[in-house]
């Protein structure tokens, strides 16, 4: 992308909406997606960072009047700079507290989006972590009223959700506190930029609820968190013309801090990924993007589990047209009709069939009853039958002209009477030997040449007797035993056919059993890799929870963290529940 474009307007009566030319650039992108979102005051310097991520002096707009610039939210896609095969998605959004808003709802609705569609969310302030800065991320205390992690109850903050689903969801934050003039000191020891955001969210005994509400809540649902703090830019602090500023203006401090930042982003902004670990690519999240904006415009709130569901169901329906396009392009290939063999042809279908059953594999989630993978099996089934059928048609086109070129001469023997002589039936009997004898030594006939040599020698029989009856240099006696002969030679040729449709059926059923081992054999692999990052993911929740608690601890909140505990005993539980699930066996088809 040469520049940013708009994702989601927002317009001046305060209505979002997903641009479709952003939805574009996204349905093209099917690597997985780093999303990284910063959020802010209107007028902090936002945009210059997320230009920075991009690697450009500009692109986001900056403006450097008190209006704010960046309406809505915008994006731009550039290729990960550390991570072959994967794309960072920059956002930037509108600034929030901008006094040309009348509705703060929109605010909040805006940093409610940043943080749904994000992997890591930036919060850019000014000067200092101060009770201002804090007051001015009262939207973090809003988010459990303006997101529900479960489709069932109504909407808001449900009672005893644990904190754990929606960490599961939201992503890593990271604070930027630009302009930063104080020493990084406490009681006279030098501490670090975490250890000072950490000191700031410090809760503090006797203190108004409702003062360390934003304290508590980026606790409990940020539990990964990183500070990084920016010197003035220049001299005389020019924040809103940083864009005009050659490099050498800049302050070296400033620069070493801003480089520090961008290479974190790089080295640990995680892909953007649904529970369960599953990776989003462009492609799903701009699905992800329509599924919630949808949600607010209709007034309902967001609800992630509902979100994950109609993801699945695009991406499913879409894993299955994939699946049967890779199997298309891999026959196109590798087919030459027709085949000797039916075991040749089966081989054939079975190949394309393992390469669509790993496209479906690699992009399909939550097909929780296999649903979408029946459908892919009954559509691969009718690809099956349908390659079948012309396998058979090309082997008949083929054999049928070979038959109608080596019979020529034949037939013109017969329309001239050549066999119409004593001794003639004797001659048209070595003629259509020899005829067959070559027929059998043409290539590339395939697995109809029995049953359409078959056919022939049965429409020529009339003809034959007729010539037989007409011999007259045959006895009686002798047309009896050429009659015994003929029939005894057909009868011959329809038990070799009988074998051969049995022989074929019993390789039918085989191909069928495999496919069916094929299929559980592959969702076996998946359901194995999809609980290892379930698992995985449960752990890291529960790290980040041990993490809290222990802090909780040590800052003598005792009661807090008893309830962490609990949730996290609770989680112990259900990762031990899906790890005993782990050796069940998994049925399909």
């Amino acid at each position: 992308m040469p520049a940013p474009v708009c994702l989601i307007e927002n317009s001046p009566v305060g209505e979002l909406r997903v641009q479709q030319e952003a939805l574009q650039v996204l349905a093209e992108m099917h690597q997985p997606v780093v999303v990284v979102a910063v959020a802010g005051l209107y007028r902090t310097g936002k945009s210059y960072l997320m230009n920075k991520l991009a690697g450009k002096r500009s692109g986001f707009s900056l403006g450097s009047t008190v209006q704010s610039h960046t309406k809505g939210i915008w994006m731009w896609c550039v290729p990960h700079p550390r991570r072959a095969g994967h794309t960072l998605v920059l956002l930037d959004t509108e600034g929030l507290g901008d006094v040309e808003k009348g509705n703060t709802k929109n605010d909040a609705w805006i940093f409610a989006l940043a943080v749904l569609l994000s992997s890591t969310l930036v919060y850019n302030s000014m000067k200092t972590i101060d009770h201002f800065a804090l007051e001015q991320l009262h939207y973090v205390t809003e988010l459990t009223e303006r997101i529900k992690v479960k489709a069932e109850g109504g909407g808001g903050r449900q009672e005893g959700q644990d904190s754990a689903e929606f960490v599961s969801f939201f992503p890593a934050f990271v604070w930027a506190v630009r302009d930063f003039k104080l020493q990084l000191e406490l009681d006279g020891h030098e501490i670090s930029e975490d250890e000072y955001l950490e000191y700031a969210l410090k809760r503090r005994e006797g203190q108004p609820e409702k003062l360390d509400l934003p304290k508590k809540f980026l606790r409990q649902y940020f539990p990964s968190r990183k500070c990084f703090v920016f010197n003035c830019p220049a001299k005389g602090c020019d924040l809103p013309r940083l864009e005009e500023l050659p490099e050498e203006a800049l302050s070296r401090e400033f620069l070493e801090q801003a480089h520090r930042f961008c290479h974190h982003i790089y080295q640990h902004a995680g892909t953007k990924a649904l529970p369960g670990g599953h990776v989003l690519t462009g492609t799903m999240l701009g699905n992800l993007a329509v599924t919630y904006v949808d949600a607010i415009r209709s007034g309902a709130v967001p609800c992630m589990e509902s979100a994950v569901l109609a993801l699945a169901q695009i991406e499913n329906l879409a894993a299955v047209g994939e699946a049967v396009a890779v199997y298309e392009e891999q026959l196109a290939r590798e087919a030459t009709l027709p085949t000797e063999t039916m075991l040749e042809l089966l081989e054939l279908h079975a190949q394309c069939e393992q390469e669509a059953l790993r496209a479906f594999m690699a992009r399909a989630f939550k097909d929780e009853e296999q649903q979408y993978q029946q459908q892919l099996k009954d559509r691969l089934d009718s690809k099956h039958a349908e390659l079948c059928r012309r396998n058979e048609q090309a082997s008949l086109d083929r054999c049928s002209a070979v038959l109608q070129e080596l019979s020529q001469e034949l037939e013109e023997r017969i329309c001239e009477g050549s066999y119409s002589v004593p001794g003639g039936y004797q001659r048209l009997l070595d003629d259509q030997r020899e005829m067959v004898e070559r027929y059998w030594l043409v290539p590339g006939k395939g697995i109809m040449a029995a049953e359409v040599l078959q056919q022939f020698l049965k429409s020529k029989e009339t003809v034959v007797q007729a010539i037989l009856k007409a011999d007259q240099s045959l006895t009686d006696r002798q047309r009896e035993i050429e009659a015994e002969r003929a029939r005894a030679e057909a009868a011959e040729l329809e038990a070799q056919l009988r074998e051969e449709m049995q022989a074929k059926t019993e390789q039918l059923l085989q191909d069928q059993e495999r496919s069916h081992q094929e299929h559980v054999q592959q969702l076996t692999a998946r359901m194995e890799e999809d609980r290892r990052q379930m698992l995985a993911e449960q752990q890291r929740v529960l790290d980040l929870k041990l993490q809290e608690q222990e802090r909780l601890l040590w800052e003598g909140f005792q009661r807090e963290a008893a309830q962490l505990q609990l949730q996290q005993h609770m989680q112990n539980l259900r990762v031990a529940m899906s790890r005993g699930r782990s050796s069940e066996s998994c049925v399909v088809c």
